[in-house]
């Protein structure tokens, strides 16, 4: 094998590119625009490099750097030029360039000098495959999944939000927890369209629960104790100053709309999501506890399993690993939890745990 390896550093406006040698040694430098033109000066630069120097293979790497580089990744994939050669492309862990960095205690920090880095670590590095995933059926439900994990974070932030300032509304409502779903249909109506506990609280107890009736579309099984619960707790929550408890009132309003559009997303998600699954083999359904869900986030993250040689290197993957603290015929047996690895497979594997442990008797 005689390769020409290219260090790219990328940016959202323009990428530096640093050419190497075989031997080390410094081919060219330059930067281009991090666009289709752009990429399309940096492939004919490659190629160019190969064939005066009668290289056959070329060893691409870059920094996993926000969603800049993927467009690049995907577009030296399929660019047909460089076909005939044995192409290679490396999405490299920030921080694998990080440490192989400072082995070199002299260098400045500029883009340059980045890219030299990027591409000497992919001449003396250990890296024994394309770690991206080619597969683009898994990089589509990854889109898809992640997008559906920020969604489902927003929503747990919302509510919390909104359980905060309902508590300045309905105090005692909170505190006994009235709802067994404080976010249920009927629960959203009573916090919305009565104008304070006062109201509710003087409100009579037959048109309470002929409203809860007609909210919960008579699925309360005793709606009269539900009623009866509900006005309590309001006699018995703080009474707000009218000024104030107009404010809390629009919060709470428009709390419960973000809650419906994030509910709303997240089931458009989930079509989605449900879609793309039909795609790919999935087995993981076949264990207690792990739903569509789990199963998609876990598949896109991890994508083809053959990426990965051993079990230990996936958990290392997930940061589900463990350091090590040894010296001469000590050992601990307690160690931390590496803080490096793809949060959303961790994320995931670890909520499929602990449903995995609900479900099997």
């Amino acid at each position: 094998m005689n390769p020409l390896y290219v260090g790219i550093d990328v940016s959202s406006k323009s990428n530096v590119v640093y050419l190497m040698l075989p031997d080390g040694s410094k081919h060219s430098n330059f930067s281009v625009a991090n666009s289709h033109d752009g990429s399309t000066q940096l492939v004919k630069r490659i190629l160019s490099a190969i064939k005066s120097l009668s290289l056959d293979t070329v060893i691409i790497g870059l920094e996993a750097t926000s969603v800049y580089g993927d467009n690049l990744v995907y577009f030296l994939r399929e660019d047909a030029t460089l076909v005939p050669y044995d192409k290679k492309i490396h999405v490299l862990n920030p921080k694998q360039v990080k440490n192989f960095k400072e082995a070199y205690n002299d260098l400045p920090k500029n883009d340059y000098v980045d890219s030299y880095v990027i591409a000497d670590c992919l001449r003396f590095g250990r890296i024994n495959k394309e770690v991206y995933q080619s597969d683009y059926r898994y990089k589509a439900l990854q889109n898809l999944t992640r997008a559906r994990f920020f969604a489902v974070q927003n929503l747990v932030k919302e509510k919390q939000r909104f359980i905060n300032v309902l508590f300045k509304k309905y105090s005692t409502m909170t505190q006994e927890k009235v709802f067994g779903d404080t976010f249920s249909t009927t629960a959203l109506a009573v916090y919305e369209e009565f104008e304070s506990a006062e109201a509710l609280a003087s409100m009579d107890l037959q048109e309470l629960t002929d409203f809860i009736m007609e909210k919960g579309k008579n699925r309360f099984p005793n709606p009269d104790a539900v009623a009866k619960a509900i006005q309590k707790a309001a006699r018995s929550s703080y009474r707000l100053p009218k000024t104030v408890n107009d404010s809390v009132n629009q919060v709470l309003s428009i709390s419960i709309t973000s809650i419906k559009a994030l509910d709303a997303q997240i089931k458009e998600f989930d079509k989605a999501i449900k879609a793309q699954m039909e795609l790919l083999p999935n087995v993981l359904t076949s264990i207690p506890g792990i739903g569509p869900v789990y199963s998609a986030g876990i598949i896109a993250e991890i994508g083809d399993i053959n990426r990965f040689p051993s079990q230990a290197q996936l958990g290392k993957y997930a940061g589900l690993a463990w350091t090590q603290n040894q010296s001469g015929d000590f050992e601990a047996e307690n160690t931390k939890l590496i803080q490096s690895g793809n949060r959303f497979l961790k994320y995931y594997l670890c909520e499929g745990a602990l449903s995995l442990v609900k479900c099997d008797t």
